[in-house]
């Protein structure tokens, strides 16, 4: 084949293709969004996102003579409730945990 009628048919393809009718499309015709692959995403992202807010560490003097949170405060009603004690909440911090310990890792 010359190289003359290579061209020839090169362009006898590319005006085929330029004469063929585009889809038409209505200007107000729109189409309804798919949001069950966004929610997918974000959901399947969240806990990446999540984890590293449940380990950060919320008490800097952690494991130290100077950590405030390492002293607790109890009381004892004398109506025969138990023991409220301020130890549950503030031990898993004063341990140098983040909000993942103190919530219990949820998460989990």
């Amino acid at each position: 084949m010359s190289r003359k009628r290579r061209f020839l048919s090169g362009v006898a393809l590319v005006l085929a293709g330029a004469a063929a009718p585009a889809p038409a499309f209505a200007a107000n015709q729109v189409q309804s969004p798919e949001i069950a692959p966004a929610l997918g995403g974000v959901s399947g992202a969240l806990p990446y996102a999540v984890h590293p807010l449940e380990a950060l560490r919320l008490d800097p003097m952690a494991n130290s003579s100077a950590d405030p949170l390492d002293n607790g405060v109890a009381v004892q009603p004398d109506n025969g409730v138990p023991e409220v004690s301020s130890l549950p909440v503030t031990s898993p911090l004063s341990n140098g945990g983040g909000v993942g310990s103190l919530l219990g890792g949820l998460g989990n």
